[in-house]
């Protein structure tokens, strides 16, 4: 499923709006996550705080009653790419450091970290890393033959 503009508008706007609950002063929030809940059946994109506060909602109308089975793989390149867009203005959200962005499906349920930010720590996208398991076992049976 190829994003459409309207989609990766929606998903920056969204992510502003998680910005202003958030703007830049001297004292930071005590978050580790903000977690982004899409429901693949309405559509619904919502942010939340650690306590389960909602933080802001839209709807995503290309993401309505998709029944791809990728989806949330899809979604999640869509949102990181809107949120390293914003990389700026994310990473200088007063919440205190480190926290990241989790993306969940509408039943709760951890999908995959989007982000991270943290001064020291740097998540390498999983495309990236795609095969590095069965590289580094390859790697290690040749070692162990020797």
């Amino acid at each position: 499923m190829k994003a459409t503009e309207n989609t990766m508008q929606q998903i920056q706007r969204a992510i502003r709006k998680i910005a202003e609950k958030f703007p830049v002063n001297d004292e930071a929030a005590l978050l580790t996550d903000i977690h982004i809940r899409v429901s693949q059946d309405t559509g619904e994109l919502l942010a939340f705080d650690d306590d389960d506060n909602e933080i802001t909602r839209c709807v995503v109308e290309q993401w309505i009653d998709n029944k791809d089975d990728d989806f949330y793989e899809a979604i999640a390149k869509d949102i990181r790419q809107c949120i390293s867009q914003q990389k700026e203005m994310v990473e200088n959200l007063s919440i205190l450091k480190p926290y990241s962005f989790v993306l969940e499906n509408d039943d709760c349920e951890h999908i995959t970290e989007l982000y991270v930010v943290d001064d020291d720590t740097v998540i390498i996208d999983p495309n990236l890393m795609e095969g590095l398991d069965e590289e580094l076992d390859n790697f290690l049976a040749e070692l162990l033959k020797n």
